[in-house]
């Protein structure tokens, strides 16, 4: 089971309210077969809207810990908002909130979704600012992010920490390490005794 204690990579700074899930990956390509090839639509509308988005930013370019605000992933349950983001490179995530299935789906996919302070997100986002190459940690063990002297308190639910730390999140790698106990157990079952292999 792949165990994530902790995140580090440079930052990107996105450090607004409110951003739903159509903004991060607009409904038009919500029609894939897979999600591959999301993340270079991540937030493609609002990068053509405005040039200057961080997306668009080459400093930003191969950052992965998103910095935002208040209601992270608002809007539809999408789960290509999230899947976008980590095909972008995003591996972490720290804003002050999140919406609740959006917080669902990113912890599912293995990428952790801290909240931090209100002001130590804008400290943050200005450190990131003012030099894109500085390393950020989100460190689910310790529930802090740290970055140059700095090391900001952030919180997350346990059972969604204990979930990363053990390697729990991965379900799909759950049932394939426990294969032979799920044939054994559908060979009992009636309903299905006649399909198990």
């Amino acid at each position: 089971m792949n165990e994530i204690t902790q995140v580090t990579g440079t930052g990107v700074p996105l450090f607004l309210d409110d951003i739903d899930t159509d903004r991060i990956i607009p409904a038009r390509f919500l029609r894939c077969v897979s999600f591959d090839g999301l993340g270079e639509h991540a937030f493609e509308d609002d990068r053509e809207q405005d040039p200057s988005h961080p997306f668009n930013n080459d400093a930003y370019r191969n950052g992965s810990i998103l910095v935002s605000g208040r209601n992270f992933g608002c809007g539809s349950s999408r789960e290509h908002a999230p899947q976008a983001l980590m095909r972008w490179g995003i591996e972490a995530v720290v804003a002050e909130s999140f919406a609740e299935i959006f917080f669902g789906n990113c912890t599912s996919l293995g990428v952790p979704a801290v909240c931090a302070k209100r002001e130590d997100l804008a400290t943050l986002s200005a450190a990131i600012e003012s030099d894109p190459q500085l390393e950020v940690t989100v460190d689910i063990d310790a529930l802090q992010v740290r970055y140059g002297d700095q090391a900001i308190p952030v919180t997350m639910p346990e059972g969604a920490r204990g979930a990363l730390v053990s390697g729990q999140w991965d379900f799909l790698s759950q049932l394939l390490e426990n294969g032979d106990q799920i044939r054994e157990t559908a060979g009992t079952l009636p309903y299905v005794s006649s399909f198990a292999g």
